[in-house]
């Protein structure tokens, strides 16, 4: 992995977005419009230093932009509530692109995405909860603990929409809407999101046991192509 852009998406994902949502709770009214592009700003950070000197073609901007729209048709298309293939997406863009480019393409999605479904506090949660979908499939990939296979990246979808994203969104409902914090109070919350997450991981998983290996050979067959998003 490369070194500046690898330190840059630890501190961004784990440092500086965790303040920006933590600084959301504490601003008035319409503050979440500006928190959600403070989101955006930072995750750019790694994945403009992934090039490494050299400027990003526009054809590697277009995979990128493509790919965050296809999220944002995974989630806005797909008739079916809490039955969605997002994070399947997100996490072959993340071992295809890389995490930083994971990362990216699971937050513009979502923040895409909520352009349909209605901007709010809770979308610079969701830009976060869905960029660490892409970020750990793709470090997971890099660091050899996730193979390219259906079963390992089926399993692996499935525990990371239920242990890590799917509770960020549901502590994001909790730091939202209880006024104050108790066991009382957020375990409730955290049941109710179970079965919404398992329902989430379940669609996303299958994508990925069905079409997960033919999606990357088409986007090794994009890189290989035209020389984009190297490592």
């Amino acid at each position: 992995m490369k070194k500046k852009s690898t330190i840059a998406l630890f501190l961004v994902a784990f440092i500086a977005v965790p303040i920006t949502l933590y600084v959301s709770l504490k601003l008035p009214g319409r503050s979440y419009y500006l928190m959600s592009a403070a989101v955006a700003l930072e995750i750019l950070i790694p994945f403009f230093l992934s090039f490494e000197g050299r400027k990003p073609q526009a054809r590697e901007l277009v995979t990128v932009a493509v790919m965050a729209a296809i999220v944002t048709i995974a989630r806005v298309a797909v008739p079916l509530p809490s039955f969605k293939p997002t994070y399947a997406m997100i996490l072959l863009s993340g071992i295809a692109l890389g995490p930083e480019t994971g990362f990216l393409v699971g937050a513009i999605g979502a923040l895409g995405s909520d352009f349909f479904y209605g901007q709010g506090p809770f979308t610079p949660w969701q830009m976060m909860a869905y960029g660490m979908m892409g970020l750990l499939g793709g470090l997971a990939y890099k660091l050899h603990l996730l193979q390219r296979k259906r079963i390992p990246m089926t399993i692996f979808c499935f525990v990371v929409t239920v242990a890590i994203v799917g509770p960020i969104l549901d502590f994001s409902t909790v730091f939202l809407t209880v006024p104050f914090l108790a066991k009382e109070t957020i375990l409730p919350i955290l049941a109710s999101g179970l079965p919404v997450n398992l329902l989430q991981a379940t669609c996303s998983s299958i994508t990925v046991l069905l079409f997960g290996e033919v999606i990357l050979e088409k986007l090794d067959r994009v890189k290989q192509q035209y020389g984009i998003l190297e490592s």
